[in-house]
C-alpha cells in the first residue's frame, strides 16, 4: 500500500467530472476485464451520470467492465433506497453493458445472511478461487463514500462486521440505517485503487479524523493493497490541505 493521495477539486460538480475522467483513465490503462466496486450516495451518482453521457460514454470500455456493489440496503431493487436502483437509473440503463457484467447484491426471496453469503459466492466465482491473493486484487477500482459518523460502505462504528477478516461480505443492522449487506475490509482492500469520494463542508471534520488515522472512524481502517486516494472538493478539504 502506498500513502494516501489527496486530489482536491473546486466543488462537487468538478469533483464528479474529475472522478469520471480518472475512472476512464484507469480503465484505459488496463487490457482485459476491468472490475469496479461501486458506492451509493449523491457524489457517486453524479459521477455515474457523467460517465453515461456524451462525450465520456464513447470513451469508456463498457464491453469489458464488470460492475459490483460495496454495499446494499436490504430492500427490493425497485425500492427508492436501493443502491442498485440508483446506479441503474443514473448509468447502467443508458450504456451498452452486458447483463452478465452487472453483479448486484440480491436482496429478494431470502434473509439478509443468505443475501450476504450469495454475494460472497458471486465474488468468488468472478475471482476464480475462494482465497484472496495479495498479488492479484479482486477489483481494479473500489469507489467509497464517507459518512459523517466515519462509516464507509456499510461498515458502521461499533458493528461486529468491522472485526470480520475472513468472510468477504457481512450484514449490518442499525436502528436508523436499517439492515444492509456490505463488503468487509478484506474484499474492499483487495483492489488496485481505492478512491474515497468526499464532498461538502459537513464532511470536513470526519475527513480530518480519517486522514489522521482516528481508529474510531471505520473508514480509517481501509488499507488497500494498491493506491489509496481521496477525491474531494474544497468544501470538504481540511484547512491545512488547501
Amino acid at each position: 500500500m502506498t500513502g494516501p493521495i489527496l486530489d482536491i477539486q473546486s466543488d462537487a460538480e468538478a469533483l464528479a467530472a474529475h472522478a469520471a475522467d480518472w475512472l476512464i483513465e484507469r480503465a484505459a490503462s488496463k487490457s482485459g476485464p476491468f472490475a469496479v466496486c461501486l458506492s451509493g450516495g449523491s457524489t457517486p451518482r453524479r459521477l455515474y451520470q457523467l460517465l453515461a453521457a456524451a462525450p465520456r460514454r464513447a470513451r469508456f470500455p463498457w464491453e469489458r467492465t464488470h460492475w459490483f456493489w460495496g454495499d446494499e440496503r436490504f430492500v427490493p431493487h425497485d425500492d427508492p433506497a436501493s443502491n442498485y436502483r440508483m446506479v441503474r437509473e443514473a448509468m447502467l440503463s443508458h450504456v451498452p453493458v452486458a447483463a452478465d457484467h452487472i453483479h448486484p447484491i440480491r436482496t429478494e426471496g431470502m434473509d439478509a445472511a443468505a443475501a450476504a453469503a450469495g454475494y460472497e459466492a458471486t465474488l468468488k466465482t468472478f475471482y476464480g478461487t475462494d482465497k484472496l491473493d495479495p498479488g492479484r486484487p479482486l477489483f481494479d477500482v473500489v469507489l467509497l463514500g464517507l459518512g459523517t459518523n466515519g462509516h464507509t460502505a456499510s461498515l458502521f462504528p461499533g458493528m461486529r462486521v468491522l472485526q470480520e477478516r475472513q468472510r468477504w461480505t457481512g450484514v449490518m443492522t442499525d436502528r436508523e440505517a436499517g439492515t444492509r449487506i456490505t463488503l468487509t475490509y478484506p474484499a474492499l482492500e483487495s483492489s488496485r485503487e481505492v478512491a474515497f469520494l468526499v464532498a461538502g463542508s459537513d464532511k470536513r471534520t470526519v475527513l480530518e479524523k480519517v486522514l489522521a488515522g482516528d481508529p474510531a472512524q471505520p473508514a480509517s481502517a481501509v488499507r488497500p493493497q494498491g493506491t489509496l486516494r481521496f477525491l474531494i472538493d474544497r468544501a470538504a478539504a481540511p484547512a491545512d490541505r488547501l
